[in-house]
């Protein structure tokens, strides 16, 4: 885990796929940003997250969804390839965040850049709207695209 003093509240919730429960959607906060994790070594992972795109109303796409894709640097251990997450990332112009968490510093550094990103979805940063998110975010790897 990893603690970073803000000047704002911010409430992390955890979920395994969408749709979120119904019970006590009453009382759920406001939802600024979604990440969704891709776990790069599990196939599965990749399916629950195309199943649970279709809960993501629209207007999240504008800057309020983002692609964590997690794993250790080792090739031989991914089953997903990066190239397929940045094909699923920019269908939904979202960015996808390349994240190896193995070091304390790595983590913090994916965790300061998500606050950012926050900040920016939840209207804490004045004169930057959440559709500008996508250009402050330049991914951390180039992909070669093969043209048919």
């Amino acid at each position: 885990m990893v603690i970073t003093p803000t000047n704002f509240a911010g409430v992390c919730h955890l979920a395994k796929c969408l749709p979120l429960p119904v019970e006590n959607e009453h009382i759920r906060p406001r939802i600024d940003l979604i990440v969704f994790l891709i776990d790069v070594r599990s196939q599965h992972s990749v399916e629950v997250v195309r199943s649970s795109l279709a809960y993501v109303d629209v207007n999240f796409f504008l800057g309020k969804v983002c692609f964590l894709a997690v794993g250790d640097k080792s090739v031989k251990h991914q089953v997903v390839e990066m190239y397929t997450l940045k094909q699923l990332a920019d269908s939904y112009l979202s960015p996808l965040i390349p994240a190896e968490l193995e070091s304390t510093e790595r983590r913090a550094a994916i965790a300061k850049r998500l606050l950012q990103m926050l900040k920016v979805a939840a209207g804490l940063v004045p004169g930057v709207s959440a559709l500008a998110l996508s250009s402050l975010i330049r991914p951390s790897f180039k992909t070669e695209a093969v043209e048919s």
